[in-house]
């Protein structure tokens, strides 16, 4: 009876759309919601229902993530929240024994309320930060960023024994801020879409997790440049993040190193496993940009790069000729 119940709930909450992997209570700890202080006494069961029904649990462990909960784990990075500030998003944290990191926003009353942190956006930040292997599930019960659910995963698994890297926490924290708004800057450009970006993050993670030899070696700013270029690239992300931006990327990942995220054993295959995921999830779209991305594309586009700059030339020679 109880391994037919397990099955059924896995089974139900893989219809809700979010791919999980089964929690063994051996090597795991017991789900916990993290709900914000502001939600009113209706919200927080509406909240709490909400989470689980889309986990397939019930009679999770809960906890409160107050305004004292944001000031000591986001405001390292550069936020502003106080002791008074409200807390509406919350997250139900289940931990498992494998299968990466996986994050479901799941709608409240039919409504997604969070409004700039995206799914891959908290997957990528909780890498970052050290967690490994975990269901994260997203709400609120009013439209709001999505910090407070974020700041919730952390608390969630200090709670359990598991206190998370307060340097990779910070390193995790302004990710989630350069991400958020390189997404808002691009969101209206043809050819752009998160899920690009956050692949190519989490593909520069395993990149540098891999050539500084899961951090026993430091790598340089143009080797970070470099990586950065490369997944870019890979993403057909290069003529549409500015340089800017790209230096953005650059000195983020420059953080996540110093934060120590890359000397844990975990780090380049979690990555390895977001960037699939990420890659699964929208099979359609990466497949055009791995039929872009080819060798004859690229010389197909070199090809015209160098007809124009001919052009220009002989046209530039041309009325240059008439001064002669």
């Amino acid at each position: 009876m109880k391994k037919w119940l397990i099955a059924l709930t896995l089974s139900a909450v893989s219809m809700l759309g979010l791919a999980v992997t089964p929690v063994h209570a051996d090597d795991t700890w017991a789900p916990v919601a993290t709900l914000g202080t502001s939600l009113t006494a209706d919200q927080k069961s509406g909240t709490l229902t909400t989470l689980e029904n889309a986990a397939g649990v019930s009679n999770v462990s809960e906890l409160t993530v107050t305004g004292d909960t944001l000031v000591k784990y986001l405001n390292p990075a550069g936020s502003t929240f106080t002791s008074a500030s409200g807390v509406w998003s919350s997250a139900l944290v289940q931990k498992t024994d494998d299968g990466g990191i996986n994050v479901k926003i799941v709608p409240y009353n039919g409504t997604n309320n969070i409004t700039t942190i995206t799914a891959d956006q908290y997957r990528n930040a909780a890498l970052t930060a050290g967690v490994t292997n975990a269901n994260l599930y997203i709400t609120s019960a009013v439209r709001i960023d999505g910090s407070g659910a974020l700041a919730g995963v952390y608390a969630a698994f200090a709670r359990n024994g598991q206190t998370l890297n307060s340097a990779q926490i910070n390193a995790a924290q302004s990710e989630v801020n350069t991400l958020s708004a390189i997404t808002s800057a691009n969101q209206d450009k043809d050819g752009y879409t998160d899920k690009q970006l956050n692949n190519a993050v989490a593909g520069m993670k395993k990149d540098m997790a891999n050539q500084s030899n899961s951090g026993t070696q430091t790598l340089s700013q143009n080797q970070i440049g470099n990586i950065v270029d490369s997944q870019l690239n890979a993403n057909n992300l290069t003529n549409i993040i500015t340089n800017d931006q790209r230096t953005q990327i650059v000195n983020l990942l420059v953080k996540i190193q110093s934060s120590g995220a890359l000397k844990s054993s975990d780090f380049k295959a979690q990555a390895q496993k977001l960037a699939t995921s990420i890659q699964n999830s929208a099979k359609s779209l990466f497949n055009k940009l791995a039929s872009l991305n080819t060798a004859e594309n690229r010389n197909f586009l070199q090809k015209v790069g160098d007809s124009i700059a001919n052009f220009f030339k002989a046209l530039f020679d041309w009325v240059a000729g008439w001064f002669n």
